[in-house]
């Protein structure tokens, strides 16, 4: 292996972010072609299914990350504390500002329909969602983080799954029709039974 090859993966094993193409030209003061020829060569050694550690490219960088085959022992030598399972209101505030950001709080709680503060704090404080600006109106705009792309497996927005194509079961399509109507008749403060 080539010596900027071991230098990258030193720098890339010692990193706990993933590490972009331009980080680690600087870092090694190589080009950038010549950091993507020691990548292609490291790559090989780190195939998923060859070791218990695999070279993944995520957030927009290259990481470290072990095998999911080792998921369980690691959970039991370590005792990880993994993150909450995202509630239905942080899932769905997630999944709108996944797709139409940035947007602030009013508009996240005029999409959802209801108010949208927990939702979107709990997401802050995971580092989900973070400020990216300000509206014309001084309202706090929100971005999904580099942490929202790893824990997704995604490296870049454009992974994100095409919304356009998505085709609910009967089931699910039946659900969202029932939540639609409730939250209509919420918001316009009628009583379904009363008609």
């Amino acid at each position: 292996m080539s010596e900027v090859a071991r230098i990258i993966e030193a720098l890339i094993f010692l990193s706990p972010e993933p590490l972009a193409i331009d980080e680690l030209s600087r870092a090694t003061e190589c080009g950038e072609d010549e950091v993507r020829a020691a990548l292609a060569e490291i790559a090989p050694r780190y195939e998923p299914g060859v070791r218990g550690i695999a070279l993944k490219e995520l957030a927009g960088g290259y990481t470290f990350a072990s095998e999911p085959v080792a998921d369980e022992a690691a959970r039991r030598l370590f005792g990880r504390v993994r993150l909450a399972k995202l509630t239905q209101a942080q899932a769905e505030t997630m999944a709108i500002v996944a797709y139409l950001q940035p947007l602030s709080r009013p508009e996240i709680a005029r999409i959802r329909g209801v108010n949208a503060d927990h939702a979107v704090a709990a997401l802050h404080e995971h580092d989900l969602i973070e400020e990216s600006g300000r509206s014309q109106f001084g309202a706090a705009l929100y971005s999904t983080t580099s942490t929202f792309l790893k824990l997704f497996g995604l490296n870049s927005l454009e992974e994100l799954p095409d919304i356009t194509r998505f085709d609910p079961s009967p089931e699910e399509a039946s659900e969202l029709r029932e939540r639609l109507l409730k939250a209509g008749e919420a918001r316009a403060g009628s009583d379904p039974q009363a008609a």
